[in-house]
């Protein structure tokens, strides 16, 4: 046998070297609306999330205390509250959005989604992360006395 065929004969085509790049980028299909739709979702849901580490300070905190704001109007005491459940809805619709753009990817269109188990985890998993976030200003490891307007912060649960 030749030099150059046992060369040839260990490394793939370039033709073979494109289709084994083609469906490893694209699993094993071709890029569909569903999937760019999928991967959308997943980007904004990451941003929103609190998978990203620079979120809070850009998209939550501001969506939180507008949210707050706006229960501020009906009581000022319901500010506080108002901003907890604001930033619990901001992380819990970035993990919404997370996990139905990545089933849009990840998933083939014939296969069954279970959109109620889907919600449970992603309600439990926002609700864990808002509570953590809770302890960690409650034992003021995060300190949010500069943030927050007058005594609101300090006063929660004395009224």
């Amino acid at each position: 046998m030749e030099p150059s065929k046992k060369i040839s004969s260990k490394f793939p085509s370039a033709s073979e070297t494109s289709e084994q790049f083609r469906l490893f980028v694209l699993g094993a299909g071709p890029i569909t609306l569903r999937k760019l739709r999928g991967s959308f979702l997943v980007g904004l849901g990451y941003l929103l999330s609190p998978l990203c580490w620079w979120n809070d300070l850009i998209f939550n905190l501001p969506v939180a205390w507008g949210v707050g704001y706006l229960f501020s109007l009906l009581s000022p005491t319901y500010f506080l509250p108002g901003t907890i459940a604001g930033y619990w809805l901001s992380n819990l619709v970035g993990i919404l959005l997370m996990q139905f753009g990545a089933v849009d990817v990840l998933q083939n269109a014939t296969s069954d989604r279970n959109v109620a188990k889907e919600l449970l985890i992603g309600v439990g998993t926002s609700t864990a992360y808002t509570l953590v976030v809770l302890a960690l200003c409650h034992f003021k490891v995060i300190d949010l006395s500069t943030l927050l307007p007058g005594e609101q912060f300090l006063s929660f649960g004395k009224h």
